[in-house]
């Protein structure tokens, strides 16, 4: 039951508001050498302490739903930058008034901001082998962020950033 419920609030988080990610990759990596992982323990994600944990267990949880393992000496670490911004109020009204037909006139128009602007985080998450190829895969999301939202609705908004994420992680090649 909890698993449907979860489901259910995790379809109706996703489809109200979408969760845009960017991915890149080395072409010449051969993915199938990566098994282990870690974090850097130096990480800034950018979120606060609750968010960062939330984000490395569900992290945890796709990458070994995907086969891979935590590990104290990994094939590659993990690095996770994050940021908040607001974006500009897009809806306005236009009042106008105006004169036409070979007529001489004039206009006046009015835009009166609609809405709230709203707030949104990029989360970035670099997959880097110290041992000399540097970073080998990246993927960059934007969602919409709640900063007064539940730490249920927190943890799975950040559930869906990191499914989304990692759809396609190793890719085809």
């Amino acid at each position: 039951m909890k698993f449907l419920k979860t489901l259910s609030l995790t379809l109706l988080i996703v489809s109200c508001a979408p969760i845009r990610v960017n991915y890149d990759f080395d072409r010449s990596t051969d993915f199938s050498q990566y098994k282990t992982y870690n974090y850097y323990t130096n990480m800034n994600t950018g979120l606060s302490d609750l968010d960062t944990k939330r984000f490395l267990d569900a992290l945890d949880e796709k990458m070994s739903a995907k086969g891979f393992r935590l590990d104290d000496t990994p094939n590659f670490f993990i690095d996770i930058k994050s940021s908040t911004f607001k974006t500009p109020q897009r809806s306005t009204m236009g009042v106008g008034v105006g004169g036409g037909g070979g007529h001489v006139g004039g206009g006046v128009s009015v835009g009166i901001p609609i809405g709230q602007s709203s707030v949104n985080r990029k989360i970035a998450i670099d997959f880097v082998d110290e041992n000399g190829k540097g970073l080998f895969w990246q993927a960059v999301s934007e969602a919409s962020f709640d900063p007064d939202a539940s730490p249920e609705k927190r943890e799975t908004r950040l559930h869906a950033i990191i499914d989304k994420m990692l759809v396609n992680y190793p890719p085809k090649q």
